[in-house]
């Protein structure tokens, strides 16, 4: 046995376990990881963050369909305008197929496995057949040219019932946009999913890929060509759901810029230089959601000046700063209220949307700017990409947990989540607990219940806490308790790439 080190050495050996203890943090610390260990299992909540669209799925499900209380549904739907409109996505708790926002969701999943795909391991698979079945539905919406079918279901009919998907007996009316009724919002972010998409497919289904991008262009060109409010012609049936407040420009903008990235076309490189002004690329709004979608095709442009090194688009990266700074709190420039708790707070209505699309853009965007060296100048104050990462952990890990309830606000994770969400499908005994037809009004009496919803709509994010983080978790309370389709979308390339940096992908 050797003999025990002296006094006078003690101090050299405990410096020298001191070095080797960070030398192994250093090695075992994942890369660009705000911090050592991680505050969730973002893996497993990005397994979830993909059930949950499988949940709102509408057609014939397939036999791997892992949200099992889910049946058959909208079997028949197009039928009323003789055209094949069976598939797609419910948009959040109810039964209506909105083409607008399902749209922007495939865009967002599409960019989400663009960027953090290469990360995502075991659930690429997933999610791009979480992309697949929007995009066969959008495929057969715009397979007429000129023609969008842009919305399937009566939604005034429908909100006057509580009955689940597989029962519904309200209209199925088809709305769509055409030469006379045009809607370039939604034609054009209709180009950008499917041009987006077209990128996902690039590889591993060449055939798909390319019929993809070849709608994406003859889409957009109706887009840009019949231009118009899809809420001015179809108020009626659209507003004051989807209604479209900021304009038709920021889609026209986005759309050019994902058709620029599919086709890497002069011609759209040159219709964003003639076009990129008028169509807001400098308005300082700092929302980024299913209807302006002007801080993500700042982002995006960013992208082919910062990595592709496109001079031409210069401004976008000061375009793009701008929104950063935005988000910053304390730094000059900022617009961003938060909560006591720490959450970026939008509005009240479904502010979480506001929360997963900043945290994807904030992540992107530190990914270009790793790649190209650069840093956000917020009038002198300088932001680096570990701070914007820093930034959307914090309000991802808010969401999953870390809030003043303790709460996780995506539903089937962590030990305390939403039981009463605002959803139909969700809320009602399924088909095999209660195989009898649930009539349209019958549901309310449970819909205004205190139980809890008995079908778990794994992975679904909810609205959210109010501006106090207080969140009452009343099924009523749409704003706070629904779920949808555009919350979850961004999030999916923000737990990809927080799964992947803490060593869990």
């Amino acid at each position: 046995m050797a003999p025990p080190p002296s006094s006078s050495s003690l101090p050299r050996i405990l410096f020298l376990l001191f070095l080797i203890s960070v030398a192994v943090t250093v090695r075992s610390s994942p890369a660009h990881s705000p911090r050592r260990v991680a505050s969730h299992n973002y893996k497993d909540a990005l397994t979830k963050s993909l059930i949950f669209f499988e949940g709102q799925r509408s057609g014939k499900l397939p036999p791997n369909q892992r949200m099992t209380w889910r049946k058959n549904s909208g079997l028949s739907d197009g039928a009323a305008m003789k055209v094949d409109l069976v598939g797609g996505y419910y948009d959040a708790g109810d039964n209506i197929k909105f083409g607008f926002p399902m749209a922007f969701t495939t865009t967002m999943l599409s960019w989400s496995v663009l960027e953090f795909g290469g990360l995502m391991k075991g659930e690429l698979g997933n999610a791009k057949e979480a992309i697949r079945w929007a995009t066969d539905y959008l495929l057969k919406a715009t397979a007429e040219p000129d023609v969008i079918y842009v919305q399937v279901g009566d939604a005034t009919k429908d909100h006057a019932c509580w009955e689940r998907p597989e029962d519904m007996d309200t209209p199925r009316t088809v709305i769509k946009i055409d030469r006379n009724t045009p809607g370039t919002e939604v034609a054009a972010e209709t180009a950008a999913a499917l041009a987006s998409a077209s990128l996902v497919f690039r590889k591993s289904d060449r055939t798909y890929s390319k019929l993809l991008l070849k709608r994406a262009i003859s889409v957009f060109e109706f887009a840009d060509k019949y231009r118009g409010s899809y809420s001015n012609g179809l108020k009626k049936f659209v507003c004051p759901y989807y209604c479209s407040y900021s304009g038709y420009e920021d889609e026209l903008l986005w759309g050019a810029a994902w058709l620029q990235k599919a086709t890497r076309s002069p011609k759209y490189l040159n219709y964003i230089q003639a076009n990129g002004l008028t169509l807001g690329a400098a308005e300082t709004d700092n929302t980024f959601g299913w209807d302006n979608k002007h801080a993500g095709a700042r982002v995006l442009l960013s992208k082919a000046f910062l990595v592709q090194k496109l001079q031409s688009l210069h401004d976008y990266k000061g375009h793009a700063d701008s929104f950063i700074c935005s988000l910053i709190p304390g730094a000059p420039f900022s617009q961003s209220e938060f909560t006591p708790g720490g959450l970026l707070f939008k509005m009240d209505d479904s502010n979480m949307q506001y929360v997963t699309s900043a945290s994807f853009l904030l992540v992107t965007y530190a990914k270009y700017l790793t790649q190209a060296r650069k840093v956000v100048n917020c009038g002198g104050s300088i932001v680096t990409p570990k701070r914007l990462r820093a930034i959307a952990k914090k309000q991802v890990d808010y969401l999953l947990g870390d809030n003043p309830l303790k709460m996780s606000y995506m539903v089937g994770y962590g030990p305390r989540y939403p039981l009463r969400i605002h959803h139909r499908g969700s809320s009602l005994p399924s088909i095999s607990a209660h195989p009898a037809k649930i009539e349209c009004g019958s549901g309310f009496s449970i819909m205004h219940s205190e139980i809890p919803n008995p079908n778990v709509l794994i992975g679904a994010v909810v609205g959210g806490p109010d501006e106090h983080d207080h969140f009452p978790d009343v099924r009523s309370d749409y704003f706070q308790s629904e779920p949808a389709t555009y919350i979850n979308a961004p999030l999916v390339g923000a737990l990809s790439y927080l799964a992947h940096s803490f060593g869990q992908l």
